[in-house]
């Protein structure tokens, strides 16, 4: 099955996160003799709560999305509709974003309040096959509750992060002080932070890795909803090429926050379009099955694209776009 090994890896993700916040509650208790760590983890999951719930609303605003009806847009609906019906999936809310880059995204806190939008600029550069492909990548995101799983993974560098802010101050002051400061229990508390520091730090990267394994899973499902991989691949090539075009500044200004949200990275969309311009070997803007195919045998990846990609949100394109051709 194609997705097997991405589910394989997605729930080593999940273990190794826990294992890590296990691992550094255990370092606290034995050093403090104290079990305050859980007061962190209780703030975490409330603050993550909070983002849970009034997230859509703040993504329908921040992305200017207005919802249409079947009457406004017909054949959108239509191919939401039977995507859905696919997946397996209650159909999602339908709506537009008018902001000025081609891309897609879903959003919401379970598959029956899921929303589904494109933006105005996706919809007037794709064709029909295309929309259908990225529809399809977007809501095998809603089939997977990527929202809800990626939201509680980052729980836990959240929790990393208040462990290493309260010991490090704690620390600070305790070591000016008298008594216990003194006596090296200042030092014992910056350990503590200096270690929650890089637990958080490497729990980010997993976090990252995890959104990652994400974006091929939806790749995977999406080729499997269209039986049409090169679809999705000109999708992303065009989105790419769309968002390159728009001022580096405003692009970072605008979108840097809902960057995770996209089905296209728009923040690196210049440098992304460098490395897929070989796929398109006719040079008419779009990537057909024979393209996709030659791309897939002879692209490579660099060492230095793979050691950026461990700080990205998305897969290096041409990775992306390499797996795409696998499904044909």
């Amino acid at each position: 099955m194609r997705t097997a090994w991405l589910k394989i890896r997605m729930g080593l993700c999940v273990l190794l996160l826990f294992a890590v916040i296990y691992a550094l509650l255990v370092v606290i208790a034995t050093f403090t003799g104290a079990g305050t760590p859980l007061i962190y983890g209780l703030l975490a999951f409330v603050i993550v709560g909070i983002q849970f719930f009034i997230g859509p609303k703040i993504v329908e605003r921040s992305m200017r999305v207005r919802y249409v009806s079947e009457q406004e847009q017909p054949e959108l609906h239509r191919m939401v509709s039977e995507l859905a019906m696919k997946a397996g999936i209650p159909k999602p809310r339908v709506g537009i974003s008018e902001i000025s880059i081609p891309n897609a995204f879903a959003f919401g806190t379970s598959k029956k309040t899921a929303r589904v939008c494109v933006t105005r600029r996706l919809m007037e550069m794709l064709k029909r096959d295309e929309l259908e492909a990225v529809l399809g990548h977007e809501l095998s995101h809603i089939k997977h509750r990527d929202m809800a799983i990626i939201t509680g993974l980052s729980v836990i560098p959240m929790i990393c992060y208040f462990i290493y802010f309260s010991f490090f101050w704690s620390g600070i002051f305790g070591g000016m002080g008298g008594g216990r400061g003194r006596g090296g229990g200042g030092v014992s508390m910056l350990a503590i932070a200096f270690i929650a520091f890089i637990v958080y730090f490497i729990s980010n990267l997993i976090v990252l890795y995890a959104s990652r394994v994400r974006e091929y899973y939806a790749d995977a499902e999406s080729a499997e909803l269209t039986g049409k991989p090169h679809e999705l691949a000109s999708a992303l090539y065009k989105m790419i090429y769309g968002s390159a075009g728009a001022k580096p500044e405003k692009v970072k200004k605008e979108m840097e926050s809902m960057r995770a949200f996209f089905a296209a990275d728009p923040v690196t969309a210049r440098r992304d379009l460098k490395d897929l311009r070989a796929a398109d070997l006719n040079k008419d803007g779009k990537i057909d099955e024979y393209e996709l195919r030659a791309f897939a045998e002879r692209a490579r990846v660099s060492r230095a694209d793979r050691m950026m990609e461990i700080f990205s949100t998305h897969p290096n394109p041409v990775s992306r776009v390499k797996r795409l051709g696998a499904y044909l």
